[in-house]
């Protein structure tokens, strides 16, 4: 599932292709794609035709377009909301161009320029239209609390995010009494971190995946996060983590940073540190990957 830093990369591309476009119509292909739209797909295509998108926002891994109705001038109540699942693509191309396979969401622009589409082939992602509400953890936005969609309003800032409050993390994590990397996934305590870029900030950190939360000193969890902002802002750099086809940025490209992982998927291959074969654990029906030298397993672990 794509992570912070690629839903990162897609939201940079669309604020080139989309901001200030007005759509013209809406085709919903699939219906499984809006499914968390609750009206239906033709409420959903009613709620986009005519609206113009303001430059996209990200929330961990979410994001979204403001709506602003074409005619007006104040300031927008409602967004297109995306979460690209495990195979979703947002892609700006030719409005000419041949149908993907599964393309599920098609949206043209009032300009007759380049068309933005929804293609997701294991249908996990999806699209709404939906509220904004106040940002209910500090995100402020020319002087004022900053707007979130509403299914978005319970997840906490992610570490790019000025209103992530690194003290008010700490005091959660000494808190939570869990392993730190079942904390690092937990979306209510900081969001857009996933699998991977939880292994490589452990890593960064010389810390252990089940080292129990409780037990952290706050120069410990300053590392975590210090690590976990490194490698994302090293992973935006070059486009993001792709494994396969399914992620790629609103071109169509996909990213390199695999190339560059210390930890994850790297079992049995030398520690770039001290070159101890990485260790590979079961963690939450995934993987876990770590270095037992440079991340020793606690006497008293939290899984």
């Amino acid at each position: 599932m794509p992570e912070l830093p690629e839903v990162e990369v897609v939201r940079r591309g669309l604020e080139r292709w989309t901001t200030g476009r007005t759509a013209a119509s809406a085709e919903v292909l699939h219906p499984r794609a809006v499914r968390r739209h609750a009206a239906g797909p033709a409420d959903f295509a009613g709620r986009l035709a005519g609206r113009t998108m303001l430059a996209p926002r990200r929330r961990g891994k979410y994001m979204w377009l403001p709506l602003q109705d074409a005619s007006s001038e104040a300031a927008p109540g409602e967004a297109l909301l995306a979460h690209l699942g495990m195979s979703g693509q947002l892609l700006i191309g030719d409005p000419g161009r041949e149908r993907e396979k599964h393309l599920r969401v098609r949206v043209a622009f009032a300009d007759g320029g380049r068309d933005l589409r929804f293609v997701d082939q294991r249908t996990f992602g999806h699209l709404m239209v939906c509220d904004l509400v106040p940002d209910a953890f500090g995100g402020r936005e020319g002087g004022a609390p900053a707007l979130v969609p509403e299914p978005v309003a319970h997840i906490a800032a992610d570490p790019l995010e000025d209103a992530f409050d690194a003290e008010a993390f700490f005091r959660a994590l000494r808190r939570r009494r869990t392993g730190i990397k079942r904390a690092l996934l937990d979306q209510s305590l900081i969001s857009g971190v996933g699998n991977i870029y939880a292994d490589e900030a452990l890593w960064r950190a010389r810390l252990h995946w089940a080292r129990p939360t409780e037990t952290l000193t706050r120069a410990e969890a300053a590392r975590v996060l210090e690590g976990a902002r490194e490698v994302m802002g090293a992973a935006l750099a070059v486009g993001g983590t792709s494994f396969d086809s399914h992620y790629v940025d609103v071109n169509g490209d996909s990213g390199y940073f695999e190339r560059s992982l210390d930890a994850y998927g790297r079992r049995d291959e030398p520690c770039r540190r001290c070159g101890t074969p990485i260790r590979r654990d079961v963690f939450m029906n995934r993987s876990s990957y770590s270095c037992p030298t440079c991340q020793p397993r606690p006497r008293r672990a939290r899984y």
